[in-house]
């Protein structure tokens, strides 16, 4: 079974940066699209950075600039970061990955509070 562990959320300053990671163990091919989600209280989740195994990378506008996806592929494991630049009370949410083409279990995510 598929599982997503992400980590590395915190409280920062509007203007700081954070790297999130997440590790997705149970994989059985890598050739998978991975993506950052994200959840405003009361919403449902949104896309906000994808990235394929060649390594194309898309964003919406509201990160395009700020946000940067990589990953690397393992046997049967793969690591996922989000690292964020200039972070702005906005992105305060909760953070989760997961795949892009179909969802999988979704993990526990790792809160990002922005605030002075």
């Amino acid at each position: 079974q598929v599982q997503f562990v992400e980590s590395g959320g915190a409280l920062v300053q509007p203007g700081g940066s954070l790297r999130l990671s997440c590790v997705v163990s149970g994989i059985t091919f890598n050739f998978h699209r991975f993506g950052w989600y994200r959840q405003f209280p009361g919403q449902q989740r949104e896309l906000i950075a994808d990235i394929k195994k060649n390594g194309v990378t898309n964003y919406p506008a509201s990160v395009k600039g700020r946000f940067a996806i990589s990953r690397d592929d393992a046997t049967n494991t793969a690591y996922v970061y989000l690292q964020m630049n200039n972070l702005k009370p906005e992105d305060t949410a909760v953070y989760y990955c997961n795949f892009v083409d179909f969802l999988g279990a979704w993990g526990q995510g790792t809160q990002v509070t922005v605030s002075s």
